[in-house]
């Protein structure tokens, strides 16, 4: 059978559909994401998978000056409505290993919730242009990664992570320590990462019901506000 966009697009829409039928979600889905009955006025009746959490009070994330500093973006439904990434690393270790790595090296660190985009690409950019350093990293909920540097391309980013599923421990703290190294202006060997190119086949329809979720949260509004569950 071809795997096309097409069929990805019927898949995810008839998954939806069932967990709107069952109020539950399936075993491999509710890893990483929480029981729908937990929550009764979500999909039944309704265009949203999630209610939109309310960030009343946030502190807007302000531009640093601290040269040491490496700003770490988050997504948007990050220790909210999403709590592990799709390979089912609790996020508050995933965080919590990045920091680790940019300690490691010397570097201070600060966490912000990034409400307007959910391309991890642009987090990233935006947290290297927050970032007193110029170096940020971008953070999907699902744990796709970027390094980016604040004067390069979108596209152009230092190093990306897209394979979420094979991430472990290790590499997010490889990445903080990466990050802290380009800081430093040292010369950084890119982290090993494991390629499986079954990996989008076997984990598209999770991924893209976790996108929706994390799209669903955006606050354009609030640009980028300081988060306190990355602490």
């Amino acid at each position: 059978m071809e795997i096309n966009e097409q069929l990805i697009q019927a898949i995810t829409k008839a998954v939806v559909e069932q967990l709107a039928a069952k109020g539950t979600q399936p075993e491999e889905i509710g890893n990483v994401i929480e029981p729908l009955s937990n929550h009764t006025d979500r999909l039944q009746g309704k265009t949203r998978m999630r209610p939109k959490r309310s960030y009343v009070g946030a502190v807007k994330a302000k531009q640093g000056t601290d040269p040491k500093e490496v700003v770490i973006g988050v997504g948007a439904a990050f220790q909210a409505e999403i709590m592990k990434t799709i390979g089912g690393i609790p996020l508050d270790e995933v965080i919590r290993n990045v920091k680790a790595g940019i300690e490691e090296e010397g570097m201070t660190f600060r966490v912000v919730k990034v409400m307007d985009t959910s391309d991890v690409g642009m987090m990233a950019l935006q947290a290297a242009k927050l970032s007193g350093s110029g170096i940020g990293i971008g953070i999907q909920s699902k744990g796709t990664t970027v390094i980016h540097q604040k004067d390069l391309y979108p596209l152009s980013n230092l190093e990306l992570f897209p394979q979420a599923p094979l991430m472990t421990r290790e590499t997010y703290r490889a990445i903080g320590r990466n990050a802290a190294k380009y800081v430093k202006g040292e010369m950084v060997t890119p982290v090993k990462c494991t390629n499986d190119p079954m990996v989008r086949a076997k984990y598209q329809v999770k991924a893209a019901l976790m996108h929706i979720i994390e799209t669903e949260q955006l606050q354009p509004e609030l640009g980028m506000i300081e988060w306190e569950g990355g602490r």
